[in-house]
């Protein structure tokens, strides 16, 4: 029987710490300070010092695979300079560590941290100078891990790069960021994505995939034009992604939207010629909520990339967290079926989780049976999409499930089967300690989910 992947999701900015230590250079992030609610990206979990114990806790779940991104900025001397061998040994140890475990690496490129030069300097994605330098980058990664790590990905949750906030997580400072510089990073993005996957299926025996953010998006009526405008931005942010994971070539309506909008989007011929060649031996995507979209909110001549900026609708008929992210299995299901039934390659959801505001009286165990529900609907979904749909699923990581500072900085915002003991703006002392859903996850795991 094929091996069903059980694990955990992380990224380095919202684990490592060590922000200044071990020859590492600036990221955005490192000079990103704390607000009133949310914290600094300084010390985040320390995993950098400590990083063994919560390698102990996934091998106690069971867990035998690690998703983590490797922060460009440790290991490329200001994204761009002399590799630093002292961060490679770092992640020479963490590779280790997770191999001497029996817990597969799975590793990112690249999880929204730019380096500050390549940022300060270029910015970021919208230079071809610094494709070229992550291309690099990846090279080196690859050439260094492909012996011991054989899952990849390039980008974290790609399609966020066709969204309005593209700019932010691309390391783009200028001010005027507008709908043509969008696009050209979408390319840009891309075209990095199709030469480091060509450069692992030409060199070594390891498997890449592409990963988008994937929410199902629901019309809010039935309304012809609600339904016309979820499957135009569903072709925009999603499959137009897809087709270039699996056939190696653009959607005919993105591309006929950048010609109809004279954007001047610069694609060279070497850069197409790598895009044509790319191809996934999976389809990887984080999945957390869904959406509902009215067309009746969106105004004219809007695009496609702006729909659900504009157009977002309350779902009456789903729970929704504290941080009103709606509660939707079922919306799981769909999105397996959709990839796979579209482009028959396996399809690996590689983040899905539930953040939930907890606190640790210091005694007794946290009672989060709001997790369990959120892990455990999903998990029903996934199995029934494998065995009453016949999708071909890898594996299921959830994200973040030693807590973990939340995309924007807020530790009150937690994902974790295991608590630690730290605030937005107290460390107090990292002890880690399971919660209630961290005993019936190890359940889960051990018995290859037929305990929920």
């Amino acid at each position: 029987m094929t091996k069903f992947y059980w694990g955990n999701s992380v990224s380095s900015m919202q684990t490592e710490g060590g922000w200044d230590e071990g020859g590492k250079s600036l990221s955005v992030y490192d000079i990103r300070k704390a607000t009133e609610t949310l914290s600094d990206w300084h010390f985040a979990n320390d995993n950098y010092h400590e990083f063994d114990q919560d390698l102990d806790l996934m091998q106690d779940l069971g867990m035998n695979m690690y998703r983590f991104s490797v922060s460009w900025s440790r290991v490329i001397k200001d994204g761009d300079g002399e590799v630093n061998e002292e961060g490679l040994a770092f992640y020479d140890r963490l590779v280790d560590g997770l191999i001497a475990r029996g817990i597969e690496p799975m590793i990112c490129l690249y999880h929204f941290d730019m380096p500050l030069h390549l940022a300060e300097e270029y910015d970021g994605f919208l230079s071809k100078k610094v494709c070229e330098d992550f291309i690099r980058y990846g090279k080196i990664l690859v050439d260094h891990f492909s012996d011991r790590v054989k899952y990849w990905i390039t980008f974290n949750e790609q399609n966020l790069y066709s969204q309005s906030f593209a700019n932010t997580i691309s390391g783009v400072m200028k001010k005027d960021f507008s709908l043509q510089d969008l696009y050209q990073i979408t390319h840009n993005v891309m075209y990095c994505h199709a030469a480091f996957a060509n450069y692992v299926h030409q060199n070594t025996d390891c498997k890449v995939g592409g990963m988008l953010a994937y929410a199902e998006v629901y019309p809010a009526t039935s309304n012809p034009s609600n339904i016309l405008m979820t499957n135009r931005f569903e072709e925009f942010m999603n499959n137009n992604l897809l087709d270039v994971f699996t056939y190696g070539k653009y959607s005919a309506a993105w591309l006929h939207f950048i010609k109809h909008n004279h954007l001047n989007v610069e694609m060279t011929e070497n850069e197409m010629q790598e895009i044509s060649r790319c191809r996934s031996d999976y389809l990887a995507f984080s999945y957390y909520q869904s959406a509902v979209l009215d067309s009746t909110k969106v105004p004219v001549g809007t695009a496609p990339n702006y729909y659900l900026d504009k157009g977002a609708a309350h779902n009456p008929y789903l729970r929704e967290n504290e941080w009103h992210w709606s509660i939707d299995p079922q919306g799981f299901r769909d999105i397996l079926n959709k990839l796979y039934l579209r482009y028959h390659l396996p399809v690996f959801p590689i983040e899905n989780g539930l953040g939930l505001r907890e606190e640790w009286d210091g005694e007794h165990e946290i009672q989060d049976d709001e997790r369990i529900r959120y892990m455990r609907a999903h998990i029903e979904q996934m199995q029934a999409a494998m065995n009453e749909d016949g999708v071909e699923v890898l594996g299921y990581l959830g994200w973040g499930l030693i807590d973990i500072l939340s995309s924007s900085g807020n530790m009150d915002k937690r994902y974790g089967v295991v608590y630690v003991n730290r605030t937005n703006h107290d460390l107090r002392d990292m002890k880690r300690v399971p919660k209630k859903s961290y005993h019936w996850l190890k359940q889960v795991i051990h018995s290859n989910g037929k305990m929920l």
